[in-house]
């Protein structure tokens, strides 16, 4: 398998994914070897063992990557892509680069590569060298099948599948098209369709996503399977939590970005508080619609009754919501969206956009469309102001999440690992 995160050390829901299907994956008896660009030791390694690509002397050279992808231009150093990274923090990065001399300092001993793991300004090279790790692992180790998550580890898959001759499988947990709307960054789309035409099976999300890769990518549709998230309880324990404030408090938690709908949030929570006024809003997270929307609650004048808490992870988000008596997700575009189940998992009562993968497993959610900011106040107000309400979302909704285990979908994984081998 080829991620490019896993806990603790994540920045969204794609490395809480790997980890809880590499735990499915283990109790169906499928070893897995997880390499990721930087290990920092941490990492759980009870049911997938930790390749640190940081660590391996690659048999391979940059100039290499040339030869394996003729169409895809990966010497794009520097370019405007990160997906977690806002404009302030990227021209900070860009510039310390600059400063510090470009890459030089990132090559090692021999012909090892220090990773930096992140989300950075020179992301493409990183994956670029990646895939050339992935070469030379793919030489070293014995596996039957090879796993790529995300864009990211493509071409990584690629590299393996080229080298080893092993059937590839990749995971789309989201595509260009949620992240970017329709101004999609033509380099990525080449290398998720690059990934999607090489893959020998596709593994999407959502029947969304599918319909996407289907449809914007043009991929056969007989390969392409949908294989929904889950939640993992394994590490939750129930939380009391002393609250400090008597109002009622309405959570989102998410990158604050156009694709998780933010302002459709705020402009919901401005309308709620006019009818409700005991209420506190709170949005936990950042990303680069971050300062945009202080100035958009500012302006409306709900300062006071707003909450901005930053980049919250582990513990922390567990502590949110036992905070919380209403969660919302009022994504644009959500291939799946782990943090619902998060959510309804700690008795929350849970409001969901339509245009979200989770909705298509979710019963006892609220679904509403993102861009009826009407609909969405009238929810959260709903489950604020009706006790009962509130109370059979947050029974109903914790016996379903009961149900989606990450078995399950290691299950569904390991049926299609077996197909793939038998070719």
């Amino acid at each position: 398998m080829f991620g490019w995160e896993f806990p603790p050390h994540i920045a969204g829901g794609l490395g809480t994914a790997c980890l809880g299907l590499t735990r499915g994956l283990a109790k169906q008896g499928v070893e897995v070897l997880f390499v990721m660009p930087k290990a920092s030791g941490d990492e759980d390694q009870s049911s997938a063992k930790i390749i640190n690509a940081s660590d391996v002397e690659s048999l391979y050279e940059y100039r290499d990557v040339e030869e394996y992808w003729k169409n895809i231009n990966f010497m794009q150093v520097g370019s405007n892509l990160m997906p977690y990274m806002d404009p302030e923090r990227f021209a900070w990065e860009v510039n310390k680069s600059i400063r510090e001399g470009g890459d030089e300092r990132r090559i090692g001993f021999k012909n090892k590569y220090e990773f930096s793991g992140k989300y950075g300004a020179n992301l493409m090279e990183e994956v670029a060298r990646y895939a050339l790790v992935a070469a030379t692992i793919a030489t070293q180790q014995q596996f039957d099948v090879i796993h790529a998550h995300d864009w990211l580890t493509y071409a990584a898959g690629i590299a393996a599948k080229r080298v080893s001759g092993k059937p590839l499988v990749i995971h789309v947990h989201a595509t260009e098209f949620d992240r970017s709307g329709e101004n999609v960054n033509q380099t990525v789309y080449n290398l998720e369709r690059q990934g999607m035409l090489e893959a020998d099976r596709v593994i999407t999300v959502s029947n969304l996503t599918r319909d996407i890769v289907i449809n914007r990518y043009h991929i056969n549709p007989d390969k392409v399977f949908t294989v929904h998230n889950a939640v993992d309880f394994q590490s939750y324990q129930d939380m009391e939590v002393n609250r400090g404030v008597k109002e009622k408090v309405v959570t989102f938690l998410g990158r604050i970005t156009y694709q998780k709908g933010p302002e459709y949030f705020i402009e919901a929570a401005s309308k709620v508080l006019k009818r409700f006024p005991n209420v506190r809003f709170v949005m936990a997270g950042s990303g680069d619609l971050m300062n945009r929307s202080i100035r958009r609650v500012a302006k409306l004048k709900i300062a006071t009754k707003f909450h901005f808490t930053g980049f919250l992870r582990g513990q922390d988000v567990q502590k949110m919501f036992a905070y919380s008596d209403v969660y919302v997700m009022p994504s644009v575009s959500e291939p799946f969206g782990i943090s619902p189940l998060e959510a309804m998992r700690s008795g929350v009562p849970t409001i969901i956009s339509k245009q979200s993968g989770v909705a298509e497993v979710l019963k006892h959610a609220i679904k509403v469309d993102f861009w009826d900011v009407d609909a969405l106040a009238d929810a959260i107000y709903a489950l604020l102001a009706y006790p009962a309400l509130s109370e059979f979302a947050a029974k109903y909704g914790l016996n379903e999440v009961n149900t989606l285990k990450w078995e399950n979908a290691a299950f569904k994984l390991k049926q299609i690992y077996e197909d793939v081998k038998r070719g």
